[in-house]
């Protein structure tokens, strides 16, 4: 009889890992974590014309079945990043929604943003990805996506 260790398998889309202590973790393969990342890719494409909480309804039963699936995996950072990540790109596309400047000042003192925040976000009009961190976590932060529908991972 042999022993195989079971580091650097995958079964049904899991891999496992080693905790504190010498204790064997479950956790999502590589490849289902870039096929998630790029289906979300695709269901959130800046140019689709559609308002943020079309594209929210759009990604739910994705997120909720992907969630489901691997919801034996322990890995609760993963979660979060993941999170985190879609938040970011939810974002951006909603500044890319609200397009110039003006739109987005208006915009963001509306849900409640200070003066400062909303004029660095709205001098930066056309930098989506990189305004959609930072500052505007603060405005469009966890709370406006829970009142959107939006899944957690974590």
């Amino acid at each position: 009889m042999f022993w195989v260790s079971v580091f650097g398998r995958k079964f049904l889309g899991y891999s496992f890992w080693v905790a504190a202590g010498g204790v064997v973790k479950r956790k999502v393969a590589v490849k289902p974590l870039l096929t998630f990342k790029q289906r979300i890719r695709e269901l959130t494409g800046r140019s689709g014309g559609r308002s943020l909480r079309a594209v929210v309804e759009r990604l739910k039963p994705y997120v909720q079945g992907w969630k489901a699936y691997f919801r034996l995996a322990q890995t609760p950072q993963v979660w979060r990043k993941l999170d985190e990540w879609m938040r970011h790109r939810l974002r951006a596309i909603q500044l890319k929604h609200w397009r110039r400047g003006t739109t987005i000042y208006r915009e963001l003192r509306a849900l409640g943003a200070a003066h400062a925040t909303a004029h660095r976000v709205a001098a930066n009009s056309r930098r989506w990805w990189r305004n959609s961190d930072g500052e505007l976590n603060r405005v469009l932060n966890i709370a406006f996506f829970d009142r959107l529908g939006m899944p957690r991972l974590a």
